[in-house]
């Protein structure tokens, strides 16, 4: 026979108040994991915002780079669709101090907020190798290609 401490006819269970302060417990838990829940989404957007800004400016530079024309110093904006969405490309082209180089600074938004600019990139931009211009050999005279 197993004795209990409790007396006979005492009913068991939670008082009203226990029951209320578990579930503010519980739910102060749970709002504070949806906040943070929350701050990684957007923080997750705003990092791939990034990532495709950086992708697309440095690609512009790129191109400029590789271009058969030299760019003109002054200021050109174009649309580009990049990952299902537009983006704002600003590209100023500026003289330098030496004579064959030109700056480019290109500035990547989204077209929908052309006023918070996501990523800048610059680069030095040479004039193109002229037409018919013979290749560069790279392996000194004399020397085998490995010196």
């Amino acid at each position: 026979m197993s004795r209990s401490l409790i007396p006979p006819g005492t009913v068991r269970g939670f008082t009203l108040i226990e029951t209320v302060v578990a579930l503010l417990v519980v739910a102060l838990g749970m709002t504070a994991v949806y906040m943070q829940i929350g701050q990684f989404a957007t923080t997750a957007i705003v990092m791939q915002d990034r990532t495709l800004a950086s992708w697309i400016g440095s690609n512009v530079v790129t191109e400029l780079s590789l271009a058969t024309d030299w760019p003109e110093p002054g200021d050109s904006e174009e649309e580009i669709e990049y990952a299902d969405r537009v983006w704002l490309v600003t590209i100023e082209i500026s003289e330098t101090e030496v004579e064959n180089l030109r700056r480019a600074d290109v500035s990547v938004a989204l077209a929908d907020r052309p006023e918070r600019v996501i990523h800048m990139v610059s680069g030095l931009i040479e004039p193109p190798i002229p037409v018919n211009f013979p290749p560069v050999n790279w392996i000194s005279v004399g020397r085998g290609p490995r010196g």
